[in-house]
């Protein structure tokens, strides 16, 4: 098998379009003026800003004036939960609604509000990734200042029901925020439709450059400023605006959310022909349900299989993909998302998350299907856990019902 290189890693991030980054260029090298400054140079790259804005608000339903500019998801995620808390904690609201396997941009926000006195109430999700609008329904107290819940989750790929959360809040006179950082580009997004008032995007998975996103805030929501020190983004986020990077996020936003059903009808039939074949080997699940999920997402678990060792075997035949084990951070401890699947460690410690995009061949989709297996069984031919398990009922019995018949 001759080697190839595939990038299967786009949920981490995706590199720059050629028509993002020349619509960037003239940013950088010729039209640098400070947005903030009164004279024509500096009017000029306002006004591209400007344009940018309502370019990004008519792709989400929204109107320009409720889009700012930020640094990324992280930032957005920040200032959506903290102002919002700092705000209505004031006001004796002092309880935050969220679940138990969000991006860290939100479980350690949420984390560091409890240490300030906040209670968090973390929402489990069902074994195949999925919360209810019922579950936030029933979580909703007086004091409840905030719900906050991810669009589709970065590891396992599950679309939430957001327009349905979304209501149960507008109802209970709930602020909804979502993190929509996986989500943007991929599914359809309307923001009044869908009920969202708050919504956190980052430009580097979508196309565009790392370091650039928005949160769009739904006008009427009073969200007091993150950062302070400027009046940019008319008083909301202090700094001099990232043109050229804001520039490359409207041109990623325009491309990504057009022709949605079309681009998910290809990619999700590739998605299913790699789920079909990855789980094929034995001693494997799939993490997360197939309906309601992100068109190129494929997560899969392996017995007997360490997620580090996974991914520099697929390295060296030149696949780029993760894994929902957190040892390559330094931890020992697998995904908080696979175990909040409930998953037992010598499963969740084996899993292989890989993040497609549209411009997958078929070609690479038969050489990933036949380099898995391949890395798969060296891998477990030099695993005493793989052994113990294929000899050991006991151990058998306990695992069989998180993956496939153990032969």
């Amino acid at each position: 098998m001759e080697k190839m290189h595939i990038y299967a890693d786009n949920a981490a991030t995706t590199c720059i379009t050629k028509n993002v980054l020349d619509k960037m260029m003239p940013y950088l090298t010729e039209f640098y003026g400070n947005p903030s400054s009164i004279y024509k140079f500096g009017r000029d790259t306002q006004a591209a800003v400007e344009n940018a804005r309502e370019d990004i608000a008519s792709c989400f339903g929204a109107v320009p004036k409720e889009i700012y500019f930020t640094a990324g998801g992280s930032e957005s995620d920040n200032w959506a939960i903290k102002s919002t808390a700092l705000r209505l904690g004031a006001k004796g609201k002092k309880h935050i609604i969220t679940t138990n396997f969000e991006h860290h941009a939100v479980l350690h926000t949420c984390a560091a509000l409890e240490k300030q006195g906040y209670e968090v109430t973390y929402l489990p999700v069902d074994e195949k990734g999925y919360v209810t609008a019922d579950q936030v329904k029933n979580a909703i107290r007086p004091d409840t200042a905030l719900v906050t819940v991810m669009y589709a989750n970065n590891e396992i790929g599950t679309v939430q029901p957001i327009a349905e959360i979304g209501a149960v809040c507008r109802e209970k006179g709930v602020l909804f925020h979502t993190d929509a950082v996986q989500a943007a580009g991929h599914v359809e997004i309307n923001v009044k439709e869908q009920n969202i008032d708050m919504m956190s995007v980052s430009g580097h998975k979508i196309h565009a450059p790392k370091g650039v996103g928005f949160l769009y805030v739904r006008t009427g929501v009073a969200l007091p400023p993150l950062i302070d020190g400027g009046a940019q983004e008319r008083g909301k986020r202090a700094g001099t605006e990232n043109v050229a990077g804001i520039i490359g996020l409207a041109e990623a936003v325009k491309a990504a959310t057009k022709d949605i059903p079309e681009k998910t009808k290809a990619l999700t039939e590739k998605r299913d022909r790699l789920i079909k074949g990855l789980t094929d080997i034995e001693g494997s699940r799939l993490n997360g349900g197939l309906e309601n999920r992100l068109p190129g997402n494929i997560n899969v678990s392996y017995l007997g299989v360490e997620g580090e060792s996974l991914l520099l075997m697929l390295d060296m035949k030149g696949i780029c993909a993760s894994s929902g084990s957190a040892c390559t951070s330094g931890s020992l401890d697998p995904s908080h998302v696979l175990l909040g699947l409930g998953l037992p460690h010598e499963v969740a410690h084996g899993s292989l998350r890989l993040s497609i995009s549209e411009d997958i061949t078929d070609e690479e989709v038969d050489y990933i299907l036949k380099a898995v297996p391949e890395v798969v069984e060296r891998i477990r031919s030099m695993s005493p856990l793989w052994e113990h398990i294929k000899k050991h009922e006991d151990s058998t019995d306990r695992l069989r019902k998180f993956v496939s018949e153990i032969k």
